[in-house]
């Protein structure tokens, strides 16, 4: 990457305070606020100016809290689609799509819009925390974190339920810097955070913060911020399908810089996110207009988690209830939960294929049925302005095309494991490897 890269000026917000604070390095909360709020990064550039192609993801750095850039990154790419959009009727869809699809531009590696969010959140870190971070997820996030930190040489211990390693697929040999644990087989995302979390307490580890992570939200705004300055205007709908929200909170965060800005019109998208039936938890609270999420069982909870294809839609405790998170999101923007099954997204997934080219993961299909499902009940019109989000693709082609190496546990843990267990074996998995330094590269 360019040395010549400067630290991004920002400071931070509280969403429910309005109160602006200076980011003293890794900041997930508001200071001495009480009530759960989401913060948000303040630029001091309110108009963005795009970098060129070979600044990869960072070419949006004017909007990423970052203080350096690492090497392999890749921006999302939008296009006006033509055969999907002739199939629906519609004459103004735009596809943003986060994956490999070589001939459109797009080179993610690991096939996921998470490789966004691992590049911003890494780029946040600064050598002088001397951690290990800790990153918990349903698979794509661990896979893009795993990449990211590789390649740059930066500690990380993945946690990721034993049933979903199978998306732990890179096309090299993963550094021994990263370290994967699991929950064993018959747990879920939940319970995989519960390991990060136990993870996280211990001295020399560091959480990474999901959604409370300014970086990891607007790494993920990104695909915003490509469709926007393509098409040169905001979009009247943004479809996207949603595990925890983070993803469609960061694209109403860019829209209101966008706003900012002033050059792309005073649209506020409207969020159309969806969830894969029957793991629906962000769907029942929304429908119920609560901003309390309701009550989960959790047996109930990981079988229905075991039934859809979506796996990395199985957040049971979204950033929904907190301020600034998907609750108010969807009202400021006049949003909506919608839902598919999968024999739908499975029916979108071979419709995208056949229509536009490249194969898309099951969450990215899921949004596409739920555009499907909108254009023939008319809650979208043929002339409104579409931006589809697929958040991940081209991953059947490129393990066709590159040999694949897959990343093992070095421990599964019991789904509800004694934590000083956990503590004494992920402390034995770091304890020869002293030199915890990170990379210097630029």
């Amino acid at each position: 990457m360019d040395k010549t890269f400067a630290k991004t000026n920002y400071q931070l917000q509280s969403v429910k305070t309005g109160k602006i604070f200076n980011d003293s390095g890794w900041l997930l909360d508001a200071p001495g606020e009480i009530e759960p709020t989401l913060i948000r990064a303040v630029y001091e550039k309110k108009q963005l100016e795009v970098k060129d192609e070979s600044w990869g993801l960072y070419k949006f750095a004017d909007w990423l809290p970052i203080s350096r850039t690492l090497v392999g990154s890749s921006a999302p790419v939008t296009y006006k689609s033509e055969g999907l959009a002739a199939e629906l009727g519609l004459k103004n869809l735009w596809i943003t799509f986060s994956g490999y699809w070589p001939e459109k531009g797009a080179t993610i590696k690991t096939g996921s819009f998470k490789e966004t969010e691992a590049y911003s959140v890494c780029g946040r870190m600064t050598p002088e925390m001397d951690k290990v971070l800790v990153v918990a997820s349903a698979g794509n996030t661990s896979r893009a974190f795993a990449k990211v930190c590789s390649e740059n040489n930066i500690p990380l211990i993945i946690c990721v339920p034993e049933d979903n390693i199978g998306a732990l697929w890179f096309d090299e040999p993963i550094n021994d810097c990263v370290k994967l644990i699991c929950s064993r087989s018959g747990s879920d995302y939940f319970d995989a955070i519960h390991l990060s979390n136990i993870v996280a307490g211990m001295e020399h580890f560091i959480p990474e913060g999901g959604a409370k992570n300014v970086a990891r939200r607007d790494g993920m705004a990104t695909t915003v911020l490509s469709a926007v300055t393509t098409i040169g205007e905001i979009p009247d709908y943004y479809f996207q399908a949603v595990g925890s929200g983070t993803g469609a909170i960061a694209a109403w965060e860019a829209n209101l810089r966008l706003l900012e800005d002033g050059r792309f019109g005073n649209n506020k998208m409207k969020l159309m996110v969806s969830q894969n039936t029957p793991f629906i938890p962000l769907y029942d609270a929304w429908k119920a207009d609560s901003r309390a999420m309701l009550p989960l069982v959790d047996h109930v909870a990981r079988k229905q988690v075991e039934e859809i294809d979506a796996k990395v839609l199985s957040n049971r405790k979204p950033p929904y209830p907190i301020f600034g998170g998907l609750y108010d999101a969807l009202k400021e923007t006049g949003g909506d939960v919608l839902l598919a099954t999968n024999q739908e997204a499975r029916d979108a997934g071979q419709i995208f294929l056949e229509k536009e080219g490249n194969d898309i993961h099951p969450a990215a299909a899921v949004a596409t049925a739920t555009l499907v499902s909108s254009v023939k009940n008319g809650t979208v019109g043929k002339n409104d302005l579409i931006m589809l989000n697929i958040t991940g693709g081209g991953e059947h082609r490129f393990k066709q095309e590159k040999k694949i190496y897959h990343l093992e546990p070095e421990i599964v843990f019991d789904i509800d494991p004694n934590p000083e267990d956990v503590i004494e074996k992920v402390d034995a998995l770091f304890k020869h490897q002293s030199d915890l330094h990170l990379s210097e590269k630029p």
